[in-house]
């Protein structure tokens, strides 16, 4: 009988603790080695002043399947931990669009219809841009800038600002200039040409630890699998029947491996393996894009007129009041996505900038009690037409990559990490 998998897992983010999840529900011997001292990776848990803050702020969709599905499958408390809503986007005082609890397409086309700050004819170009696509089976002969896109099919200069280019920076992390059009295509095909259900926003009632990646890892351990939290890889080297992996001084044999980590990480790993040298090469090619994340802390009265308020100009995206989703009263935690001016503010610079912009934009605020500011600088790879991403089964035998940088239709999501991590255990297990 063929000897059972023993897996290392390397990195402990969200694609490598679905990769162990899927395996240890296998019972499939597996060990995540996570340098951090929580899993979570880029959607985890901060604490600053007794407070637990995210060091990124993720809104998921309905369309994460799978990502849902594994949050049920490990989190008992899955049902309060998130906050479901039907599509609505509230860019202050300009546009407001809320979809109603109907069927689709009806649910989008009702919200079109109904929504206000824009025009009729400007609604209908929207309709119009969506039939066309789904007429063309959302495919593009070749793909173009999101910018370019949006222009071909004469959505207006008002609609590109207030809803265009704030769902591409929110779904793919990158401005639309630069963005690939096929790739948000793809987002807009499975959201808002799919399900009612599919478009609908979840929103996280705990930090992203909590969410997943905690319970994720009490699951693994019920199932026998290894968390080593604090402990980073040095050292990797394949042999004839696997591959020894040393940390922590320690050196361990393991049949199979699994590289989780970012992309930018990846080469430590990956470079001089000559198997790995066209993933390499793919990722040595990727650019980067941050997300910064401005946490404040008002007083307890203040409250946002709705949980997530987006605004169309100026540095910040959206608002966030964890009040109403957590129960955090008074936090709110302001996000600014993909590249620009604001990076080369100081943090403190940055939190006096959102500070005046909040209390600009709402409007009798006192001032908060403490900011923190928490940049993840290279938080997704820049999404841009035609780029070449890693598959996962890599042609070293048993080696394998998750995370949302390798091969999908998707950008760089919680979903896209996710679904790499299951199909890495899916190859394993095939074999």
């Amino acid at each position: 009988m063929a000897t059972a998998p023993t897996v290392a897992v390397i990195g402990g983010g969200y694609a490598g603790m679905a990769t162990a999840v899927s395996l240890a529900a296998q019972n499939i011997s597996v060990t995540v080695f996570e340098a951090g001292k929580q899993p979570g990776g880029r959607a985890r848990r901060v604490d600053h002043q007794n407070t637990a803050l995210d060091n990124g702020l993720h809104i998921l969709s309905g369309a994460y399947s799978e990502t849902l599905r594994l949050i049920c499958l490990v989190n008992p408390q899955h049902e309060s931990a998130l906050l479901r809503i039907p599509l609505a986007w509230h860019m202050h005082r300009e546009f407001d669009l809320v979809a109603p609890r109907l069927p689709a397409p009806l649910h989008l086309l009702i919200a079109l219809l109904g929504a206000r700050g824009a025009g009729l004819g400007e609604r209908f170009a929207i309709i119009r841009f969506i039939a066309e696509l789904k007429r063309a089976d959302f495919c593009l002969a070749v793909d173009c800038s999101v910018e370019q896109l949006l222009g071909y099919f004469k959505q207006s200069d008002f609609m590109q600002r207030v809803f265009w280019r704030p769902l591409c920076v929110a779904a793919l992390n990158t401005p639309p200039a630069i963005a690939s059009a096929q790739v948000f295509i793809n987002v807009l095909r499975d959201t808002l040409n799919a399900s009612r259900e599919a478009s609908d926003l979840l929103l996280s009632r705990v930090d992203l630890s909590a969410l997943f990646a905690e319970p994720a890892a009490a699951f693994i351990a019920r199932h026998g699998g290894n968390i080593r939290l604090g402990t980073r890889v040095t050292a990797l080297e394949p042999l004839d029947a696997g591959f020894a992996v040393e940390a922590s001084g320690e050196r361990a044999a393991f049949s199979h491996v699994v590289c989780a980590l970012p992309p930018h990480q990846v080469g430590a790993f990956i470079d001089g393996i000559p198997a790995l040298a066209g993933a390499a090469t793919m990722i040595a090619q990727f650019r980067y894009q941050p997300i910064y994340s401005v946490w404040l802390q008002y007083p307890s009265p203040v409250t946002l007129p709705h949980p997530m308020l987006g605004f169309a100009d100026g540095p910040l995206h959206w608002l966030f009041d964890r009040g109403t989703l957590c129960g955090q009263s008074g936090l709110i935690g302001a996000v600014i996505s993909a590249e620009g001016a604001h990076q080369e503010l100081t943090q403190d610079e940055l939190g006096a900038l959102a500070q005046s912009e909040i209390a600009r934009r709402i409007g009798g605020l006192p001032p908060p009690q403490w900011v923190r500011v928490i940049a993840e600088k290279r938080a997704t790879f820049a999404c841009t037409p035609g780029l070449q991403r890693p598959t996962s089964v890599t042609p070293l035998k048993n080696f394998y990559l998750a995370g949302d940088y390798t091969a999908s239709e998707y950008p760089a999501t919680l979903e896209t990490a996710v679904r790499s991590g299951i199909a890495c255990a899916a190859a394993i297990t095939a074999r």
